[in-house]
């Protein structure tokens, strides 16, 4: 089975997309990667910097010294960083929404997005729009900070977290689906749903997804 590494830039990432693996492709070989200053920096500076584009680069090569044959990261304010990683190695490397935006595309016309970490969504609402800009999509992307429900989580509060975020979500409810932009999100999706009648799309599945289909690829048929 491929060895896949994940490499997040907070703890609260890890349960989630190992918890989608063991959901949708449980004979996955996971490898995790955890420098969790670099969301504490990121949140510092208020910017990508040059020094920080530098880690990601040397957390890409460490994960290729354990045997990768993907790379999944989790942290989803770093996407100039890690589209620079994707372009110099040979190994598929994913952005921790590419597969989610893919989703959300073919979902419809206006898309929510709830986020807990505001530095965040500035350069996910660039890339979804660039990826729609890609398809030729024309898309309304209506983003949402959830204030308190990080500081929440981070707090061992995971009610008041999913709280939070329900009662955000019902005000996108109109939208024809609704992203979750965090990994950490991921375990408040089925209470979302309960509360929306739009579809709810986490990072976590949508990349579990996309990185079993490029993988696993089926094996082409001899004619004889």
């Amino acid at each position: 089975m491929p060895r896949i590494a994940l490499i997040h830039a907070t703890s609260a990432a890890v349960g989630p997309i190992v918890d989608a693996f063991a959901a949708a492709w449980p004979a996955a070989e996971l490898v995790n990667v955890l420098d969790d200053s670099l969301s504490k920096d990121r949140a510092r500076d208020g910017r990508l910097t040059a020094a920080m584009e530098r880690r990601f680069d040397v957390l890409a090569d460490y994960a290729l010294s354990l045997g990768a044959d993907a790379i999944l990261f989790t942290c989803s304010a770093f996407g100039p960083a890690i589209e620079r990683v994707a372009a110099r190695l040979a190994v598929p490397v994913l952005k921790p929404n590419e597969a989610m935006f893919a989703e959300a595309l073919t979902s419809g016309r206006r898309i929510g997005m709830l986020a807990t970490f505001a530095p965040s969504i500035p350069s996910m609402e660039e890339e979804f729009h660039a990826d729609a800009a890609r398809a030729g999509a024309t898309i309304e992307l209506r983003s949402h900070l959830v204030p308190g429900a990080l500081d929440a989580l981070s707090a061992g509060r995971a009610d008041e977290h999913a709280r939070r975020i329900v009662e955000a979500g019902q005000g996108l409810a109109g939208c024809d689906a609704i992203m979750l932009a965090q990994f950490s999100m991921a375990p408040v999706a089925d209470a979302l749903r309960q509360a929306v009648a739009s579809p709810v799309l986490t990072s976590p599945a949508s990349a579990v997804a996309m990185l079993r289909n490029r993988l696993l690829k089926p094996a082409p048929v001899a004619i004889s």
